[in-house]
């Protein structure tokens, strides 16, 4: 048996009939609900729950984390944002118009987190504005993780749906 057809058989680029894209996406969409500004559910949930010693962890944790989404937003924001259209309207090209599931596929992960980077800033921006502390904070970062499952749930369904239509369109043997 060949060493390099092996490997190129476990990691296949047509993503959408390979269970290891879709074990990623199920990865992916866990870990991105899981943290709301980088802080970990269990902490909020912690906090909802009752404890100054919980809620004070939660409110420096969402500090220092805003704080550091600001200052990487001023150093290097727009050079970030300005690479990161780059990446994703040739995603979005190689993906749509020369048709390469690959770059579908990632597509259908990169679209999405764009979005919720975007949310990420503006709640990040909301909190540092009006103060939030106590109950408000963790109704607002509650908040932000159900547009966030919510953001993951449309994006799973219109993934689950391409990768259908694309593997049922595929002419087996071609």
């Amino acid at each position: 048996m060949d060493l390099a057809k092996t490997i190129i058989d476990v990691i296949d680029a047509r993503s959408f009939t390979n269970v290891w894209y879709w074990m990623v996406l199920a990865v992916f969409w866990s870990t991105v609900s899981h943290y709301v500004l980088g802080v970990p559910f269990d902490m909020i949930a912690r906090a909802r729950r009752g404890g100054e010693d919980a809620l004070s962890d939660l409110s420096r944790l969402v500090d220092i984390n805003i704080r550091r989404l600001f200052f990487i937003t001023q150093v290097s924001g727009l050079l970030l944002m300005g690479f990161w259209a780059f990446i994703l309207s040739g995603l979005l090209l190689l993906g749509f118009w020369y048709w390469i599931e690959l770059a579908q596929a990632i597509s259908f992960l990169a679209v999405p987190v764009t979005w919720i980077g975007f949310m990420t800033m503006r709640t990040a921006r909301i909190i540092s504005e009006q103060k939030l502390e106590g109950q408000e904070l963790i109704r607002r970062l509650m908040r932000h993780r159900f547009w966030t499952h919510v953001t993951g749930m449309v994006s799973i369904f219109i993934t689950a749906m391409f990768g259908m239509y694309h593997n049922l369109s595929v002419v087996p043997g071609f």
